[in-house]
């Protein structure tokens, strides 16, 4: 049985935990170190199981537990060239830890895992398309300015899909950023928002992605009712019906039973 269990989801700290079979892996380890063990805790689950930890890019809420999660487990790191070099340059790596560029596919533990291409303002960020051992598929697509081909490759090749759905772009407007974040969160190199997330749900449930989660929400420029009713709208005028053509839930920024098996 294939699980993923969005431990943290938010711009204060990004963690996934994806299971097949008896073994596991991370993708993300923001927050800190007792946190995501805690976090792992309340859902049933424990870091002896996990193999390795993938990265999708440098930024603090998605690597602040790496250093001393890797140094307490021993676990390799796998993510980018851009983004390990990131990772040393600013000392957010224990030394003697291994570390493995994935360049497109890598088998580690039964997980064969791809990364995607996404858009965002880091050395070389990147998602993640992953196949269990068990031969269940997920796509994790967030922290990206838009839908890349790969990315809706990706996502189109998956029974779950965690697309990004950060924030409401009339919230964001009128609400307390400074117009420079504003513009860097609107721009192809920043965040995905509720409307363009909405916009590609129906050709992902079409093509047989029967399982939504939407991700990485804003705390001042979205909530989680606002992107799932636009994301539900847009899905609905295309004809699918919840429970019925698909299951969507929404990350929290910390989870507690709100894993989903695909």
């Amino acid at each position: 049985m294939a699980k993923l269990v969005p431990l943290f989801s938010s711009s204060r700290g990004n963690s996934y935990y994806v299971s097949g079979n008896a073994s596991a892996i991370l993708v993300d380890a923001g927050r800190n170190c007792k946190q995501i063990e805690l976090a792992l805790a309340s859902n049933g689950l424990s870091m002896e199981r996990v193999g390795a930890v993938f990265v999708t890019h440098e930024h603090t809420d998605h690597v602040s537990a790496l250093k001393v999660l890797l140094k307490k487990y021993r676990l390799p790191v796998i993510a980018t060239a851009g983004t390990l070099e990131q990772l040393i340059a600013g000392d957010k790596l224990p030394a003697g830890i291994a570390c493995t560029v994935i360049e497109d596919e890598i088998d580690v533990g039964g997980f064969m895992v791809r990364r995607v291409q996404t858009s965002h303002d880091a050395a070389e960020s990147c998602g993640f398309h992953i196949t269990t051992p068990d031969g269940r598929r997920c796509a994790i697509v967030t922290d990206t300015g838009y839908l890349t081909d790969d990315a809706r490759h990706a996502i189109g090749q998956s029974d779950l899909a965690v697309v990004e759905s950060n924030h409401d772009i009339g919230m964001l407007r009128s609400g307390p950023y400074p117009y420079a974040l504003q513009q860097r969160i609107l721009s192809d190199i920043g965040h995905l928002s509720n409307r363009s997330c909405a916009e590609a749900l129906p050709a992902f449930v079409n093509g047989g992605v029967t399982r939504i989660i939407l991700a990485h929400l804003s705390g001042e420029n979205n909530s989680a009712d606002t992107a799932l009713s636009e994301a539900m709208r847009s899905l609905s005028a295309a004809g699918m019906t919840a429970d019925r053509d698909y299951i969507i839930d929404v990350a929290p920024p910390a989870s507690i039973g709100k894993g989903m098996v695909f």
